[in-house]
């Protein structure tokens, strides 16, 4: 089953204001037309737009950090990742569990893993395009991103 989705869902599109939280600009990806944002597509296309943002905020912190603390950039490193992972995790748990049993994810965790991973890698490929044309400078956290998940996803 498919659903209209956010089409650009990531941390910057999420305030927190008081005891909820509230999405915005559900105007969706403004390079795709209008047709194209309109269609319905698995949820899991917005699961893996979050994802993606949590590794960017990883890594833009750690980036910003150690520009003046190159040495440190290892240590800090599988910091960076363990945040990345921890909150991602809890990302998709808290979302499968409000998800619960409705129809619109595949039915077996492995065919549901696939998806998002598949999800992720093309957000990953979109933001590599994105960075190369508008900030080379952060090309890292794309590259990054394809190459854990090419070495295997979550």
């Amino acid at each position: 089953m498919r659903i209209r989705v956010h089409g650009d869902y990531h941390l910057g599109q999420v305030l927190h204001a008081e005891e909820d939280f509230v999405i915005l600009d559900f105007e969706g990806e403004p390079a795709k037309s209008i047709a194209e944002r309109r269609m319905k597509q698995s949820p899991l296309k917005d699961v893996a737009g979050m994802i993606r943002s949590f590794s960017y905020a990883a890594y833009a912190a750690l980036f910003a950090f150690t520009v003046h603390a190159a040495d440190d950039y290892a240590t800090l490193e599988a910091w960076a990742d363990t945040w990345e992972h921890w909150a991602a995790d809890a990302f998709l748990k808290g979302y499968m569990t409000a998800i619960g049993e409705a129809p619109l994810l595949p039915r077996s965790a492995a065919s549901r893993r696939a998806l998002l991973a598949a999800f992720t890698l093309d957000k990953a490929m979109y933001e590599l395009a994105y960075e190369l044309n508008n900030r080379p400078d952060w090309v890292r956290i794309p590259l990054l991103g394809i190459r854990k998940l090419i070495d295997g996803p979550w």
